[in-house]
C-alpha cells in the first residue's frame, strides 16, 4: 500500500460521506445543530481515521485508527436508527447496507493487517 488513496474502504467511505450529507439534508431545520451535525462529523471521521492511520509509521497505529473508524460506523448506525425511529427522515435500506459494507471492509482490513504482523 502506498497511501490511503489506494484503499477501497477509504474510497467507499468518501462516497458515503456524500450519501449521508444528502440523507441528512432532508432532516428538519431544527436538527441542524443536533443529529445532523453529529451524523456528518461521524461519517467524516470514518474516512479521516483511515487516512490518518495509513499515514502513521507503524502498522499497530494504523490498526488502532481503523478501530476508531469502525467505532464511528457503529456510532453512525445508532444515529441512523434513532433518526428513523424519531421519523426525522425515511431511512433507505441502501444507507444501512452501505454502512454495513464499510464495516465489513474495515474488519477485513484489520484482520489482514493483524495476520500480517
Amino acid at each position: 500500500m502506498k497511501t490511503h488513496h489506494d484503499l477501497d474502504v477509504w474510497k467507499r467511505s468518501i462516497s458515503f460521506v456524500k450519501e449521508i450529507y444528502t440523507y441528512t439534508s432532508e432532516f428538519p431545520k431544527d436538527e441542524k445543530y443536533g443529529l445532523v451535525s453529529q451524523m456528518r462529523r461521524c461519517v467524516v471521521s470514518i474516512a479521516s481515521n483511515i487516512a490518518e492511520g495509513a499515514a502513521r509509521n507503524h502498522q499497530k497505529e494504523f490498526i488502532q485508527f481503523l478501530y476508531y473508524s469502525l467505532g464511528s460506523t457503529s456510532e453512525l448506525e445508532t444515529q441512523i436508527i434513532l433518526a428513523n425511529d424519531l421519523e426525522l427522515a425515511k431511512t433507505e435500506e441502501s444507507v444501512l447496507e452501505e454502512l454495513y459494507r464499510i464495516q465489513q471492509m474495515l474488519s477485513g482490513l484489520i484482520r489482514f493487517l493483524k495476520n500480517k504482523q
